[in-house]
């Protein structure tokens, strides 16, 4: 497209701009094909529309939005929600490219009661309400099988699927089934429970699929009471059955007030590519329907109106009469005969808090999800959450971690453990003697081995690391950043991880002079580096315990007269230990060595008891 086109294009699209009316609407852009690629809705159509077209717009995402606009219609309303409706119902009729997509894939299962004379109680994943009456859906399988037992317990609906009729029980064309003799069947389709004693426990059951189990407990108590006067304990007994498997279920579910009623609960949880919009309704003080659902960003939509087309969608889809919506920040929408509160404490902000847990707790399951198909994501925003917790310039690729090892500074030694894409990357460890320190310095050391490997590192024209994590706080901290930073002038960013009075590491320190990075050290992150930490104390002490081992080993057995390099080989790849050499037996060692050196061997530890100085 040449200058003089987009030119031409961009005032045709400003006409239209400036005819728009200050009236609340629907608008729809169409691209060059006359195809809608985005709906939107607004309080004031012409303010709306024109944000797109100003100058000043920073954002990438919508200035391609406006970049593929050809054509703009609109449709004027009396109101905001009736915009907000409209542009709900276009979004699902058209699905344009640049609107947010509810990502839905599920069909969630429903219980489903039948319209028959006696009618069936059943799940289902295929919804068709000419047939019956729908519950649900339920997200969670296991909260629908525990209604669907209660229900079959209390009241023994018929699992058959024949099209029983008056006509026919008279006549005797049905006959009971195994259901009726394992009495989870009353006979209703041979006479021995009667219709309206089968359609009156059916009511019933459509009173717990509504959440309405209060009610039904009141109604059971004022009939127990009444048999009870009257004497007839039998029956009484029969419902109280009844209302003790009612009581029980009532007791597991989440009841979460008693003045609460009829009450929506919607939540959002975002992150910069999707939305995570979650549903409560309350009925009667428990929850009865949660809902989390997902939403693919396309334009880097704002939370307030993620939430506002998320309430129509949720709303219209379980048919809800809720009056009240509770929700966690003020709206810009007026919704008739609806209040949308945000509650500051008590039991409606218990109610918005767990709904918040469940949005979160949703988005966790689908990263932890997308995480274990590939591994890499993970990785990738573990390394991103280090690189924002401790502002560094680039993502920690490669991270180093050091630490000592010495008892009273004989055998001093050091370790260096890489980690690349936070994964232990064990061609990369290496080993150091301590050469020029004597005796326990911790910090000589560290500048010793820091100096070497980085000095080697520059030598050889090798990758330098993203990140140097020290095994102890800030003494430790500064000596490293002597050596990388004043002595051999590199810009490589360092960290420490500080122990606690009980030696348990508690503190990610940073920066210089080094102050403490927040983070909780119960999160996935402060595992993370702790694990670093672990693994460069373990390689670090295995290093220290071989070299203990090899020297006591190999002075021992060279103090021993005609004990030559093979035999010593020998007696080490079987043994290891000096301690397990002196328990061995004649015989045994006769097999590895020969009889003479064995007797060597056994006559030199016979003489040092002997003589032990």
């Amino acid at each position: 497209m040449t200058k003089e086109e987009r030119e031409e294009r961009r005032e045709y699209l400003m006409q239209i701009v400036r005819r728009l009316p200050d009236k609340p609407g629907s608008y729809q852009y169409y691209d060059q094909n006359g195809e809608i690629i985005y709906v939107g809705k607004a309080k004031n159509l012409k303010n709306r529309v024109s944000s797109y077209f100003h100058t000043e717009v920073d954002r990438f995402k919508t200035k391609v939005l406006v970049s593929k606009i050809w054509d703009i219609s609109y449709t004027v309303v009396n109101t905001e929600e009736d915009a907000l409706l409209l542009e709900n119902s276009l979004i699902k009729k058209y699905n344009p490219r640049y609107n947010v997509l509810l990502k839905d894939g599920k069909t969630y299962p429903s219980i489903c009661i039948t319209n028959e004379l006696f009618p069936r109680i059943f799940k289902t994943r295929n919804i068709n309400k000419k047939w019956g009456t729908y519950y649900g859906p339920y997200s969670h399988q296991g909260s629908m099988n525990a209604i669907l037992e209660l229900i079959k317990s209390l009241y023994h609906p018929r699992t058959c699927k024949f099209p029983i009729t008056k006509e026919g029980i008279e006549k005797g064309k049905y006959s009971v089934c195994l259901d009726y003799h394992i009495k989870n069947c009353g006979g209703a389709c041979v006479g021995k429970q009667s219709i309206e004693e089968y359609q009156q426990n059916i009511q019933q059951a459509r009173e717990i699929l509504k959440g309405n189990t209060r009610k039904i407990l009141r109604e059971m108590r004022e009939e127990m009471q009444a048999l009870a006067e009257e004497l007839r304990f039998e029956e009484a007994e029969i419902i109280k059955r009844k209302y003790d498997l009612i009581s029980q279920y009532v007791a597991k579910s989440e009841v979460v007030s008693h003045v609460v009623d009829n009450i929506d609960v919607m939540s959002i949880t975002s992150d910069e590519k999707n939305a995570y919009i979650n549903y409560i309704h309350v009925n009667n003080g428990s929850i009865n329907q949660s809902f989390t659902f997902e939403y693919k960003k396309k334009l880097d939509e704002k939370d307030e109106d993620l939430l506002a087309l998320g309430i129509v969608e949720i709303r219209e889809r379980f048919k809800s009469t809720a009056k009240e919506i509770i929700v966690p920040f003020e709206l810009d929408i007026e919704l008739e005969g609806i209040t949308l509160t945000v509650p500051q404490r008590g039991d409606k902000k218990t109610l918005l808090d767990l709904s918040i847990m469940n949005g979160k707790q949703y988005k966790l399951d689908i990263l932890k999800q997308a995480e274990k198909l590939n591994p890499e994501q993970k990785s990738t925003r573990l390394m991103k959450q280090i690189q924002d917790a401790l502002k560094l310039p680039t993502l920690p690729y490669q991270i180093e971690c050091f630490d000592n090892s010495n008892i009273s500074g004989t055998d001093a030694v050091a370790a260096c453990v890489v980690f690349k894409k936070l994964k232990p990357s064990k061609n990369d460890y290496r080993k150091y003697n301590i050469k020029t320190v004597v005796g326990p310095d911790d910090y000589a050391s560290m500048k010793e081995v820091v100096r070497r490997r980085y000095s080697r590192l520059v030598e050889e024209n090798e990758r330098l690391p993203d990140l140097i994590i020290t095994d102890g706080g800030k003494g430790q901290m500064e000596v490293v950043r002597e050596v990388v930073e004043d002595e051999l002038h590199l810009n490589i960013p360092i960290a420490g991880l500080a122990k606690n009075d009980r030696h348990r590491t508690n503190e990610l320190l940073y920066g210089f002079p080094p102050v403490v990075v927040g983070m909780s050290t119960k999160s996935e992150l402060f595992h993370v580096l702790t694990q670093i930490q672990d693994e460069v104390h373990r390689f670090a002490i295995t290093f220290h315990r071989d070299k203990r081992s090899k020297r006591a080993l190999h002075s021992e057995l060279d103090d021993i007269k005609g004990i030559g390099t093979k035999t010593k080989e020998a007696l080490i790849a079987k043994y290891k230990t000096m301690k397990n050499i002196k328990a061995a037996d004649k015989e045994e060692l006769t097999i590895i060595i020969g009889k003479s050196k064995a007797e060597i061997l056994l006559n030199y530890f016979k003489n040092k008891e002997q003589n032990p100085l």
